[in-house]
């Protein structure tokens, strides 16, 4: 089994910090990059991020700006939104070793090319080995250390399985496949789905009404993930099903708050990136292109888009004509 001794985590936002603190309690040596000089200076002063406030800085947490240096890690993870991955994969390949894991941590898809977060990373970086991690979590309890499950996947399970040691704890229990595809669909779905939940707890339609969404939606996830490939038991599992289901019912979900800000009317709660946003539009064209039919997921795009209505959007879904179960 390889052995992966030191870690850099590519963004210094609330995950990414937030995985650092996870690399670090995993006994590896970690480097937290930052792209704003006043932020790794901030943080190397305070030993803490404005982005988890009140969560001090693991001891042993090397902060740069140099891309560079993070680069010559055994391990990166990226720890960037879904839509900006390729640019930090990017900046990140001049430097790489040959065969370096990179593991994407964004939950979506790629808006103009339909790529995959794995994708991104092998055409961005040629020579690095791409990886996923996904599954239910939040970025706070993460950092603070509370009890976590998340999946790992690589197309090489030896390698899967090593990412797994070298990231693993008494509080974070990552559990590794070779279902990549798997994995990033559901991540990247059920963001949307999250949205169409919140809409129903912020329009008041009652817990009746959230529950068939979320169990309608997740029947179009795994249509979706079966059309794809992706095997069953990843589907249902932490990065599928689990990862929905938290998603669906927790303010700390920034889709699931923007969600219950349209359904109630309100602007969307700021300074809080919603993936879901920018998944659902992509995820809906490539659903379309392999003949998946996800209405759910394409009531949440139009209503996105102002194409709709919410209340049209609900009428839409409830006047569908009647069928079997999936």
């Amino acid at each position: 089994m390889a052995s992966f001794n030191s870690v850099a985590v590519i963004g210094a936002g609330a995950w990414g910090t937030a995985l650092a603190a996870v690399a670090a309690r995993a006994g590896r040596g970690v480097t937290l990059y930052a792209r704003s000089a006043a932020s790794v200076a901030r943080m190397k002063a305070t030993h803490e991020n404005l982005r988890l406030p009140g969560i001090r800085l693991e001891a042993g947490i090397d902060i740069t700006g140099e891309i560079a240096l993070a680069a010559s890690a055994d391990v990166i993870l990226i720890a960037t939104p879904a839509q900006n991955l390729r640019e930090a994969v990017n900046a990140l390949a001049p430097h790489l070793k040959s065969s370096t894991p990179v593991v994407a941590t964004a939950k979506g898809i790629e808006r103009g090319t339909h790529k995959f977060m794995t994708e991104v990373i092998a055409e961005a970086a040629a020579n690095a080995i791409p990886a996923i991690l996904s599954g239910p979590s939040f970025a706070d309890d993460v950092a603070r250390g509370l009890p976590t499950a998340v999946t790992l996947a690589a197309g090489d399970e030896a390698i899967a399985a090593a990412l797994v040691h070298a990231l693993g704890s008494a509080t974070f229990r990552p559990y590794h496949t070779t279902d990549i595809r798997g994995v990033e669909i559901g991540g990247a779905a059920k963001n949307v789905l999250a949205i169409a939940a919140g809409i129903a707890v912020g329009r008041e339609l009652g817990a009746s009404a959230q529950a068939a969404l979320t169990t309608r939606g997740f029947s179009e996830l795994a249509r979706f993930g079966r059309a794809c490939g992706a095997r069953a038991e990843t589907l249902v599992g932490l990065s599928g099903l689990g990862d929905l289901i938290l998603s669906c019912s927790s303010l700390q979900s920034r889709n699931f708050a923007l969600g219950i800000a349209l359904g109630r009317g309100e602007p969307p709660p700021s300074g809080k990136l919603a993936e879901g946003q920018f998944t659902a539009p992509v995820l809906v064209e490539f659903a379309a292109s392999q003949g998946v039919d996800m209405p759910v997921s394409r009531a949440v795009a139009a209503i996105l888009a102002g194409k709709i209505s919410i209340d049209a959007a609900i009428e839409g879904l409830l006047t569908r004509p009647f069928k079997a179960e999936e």
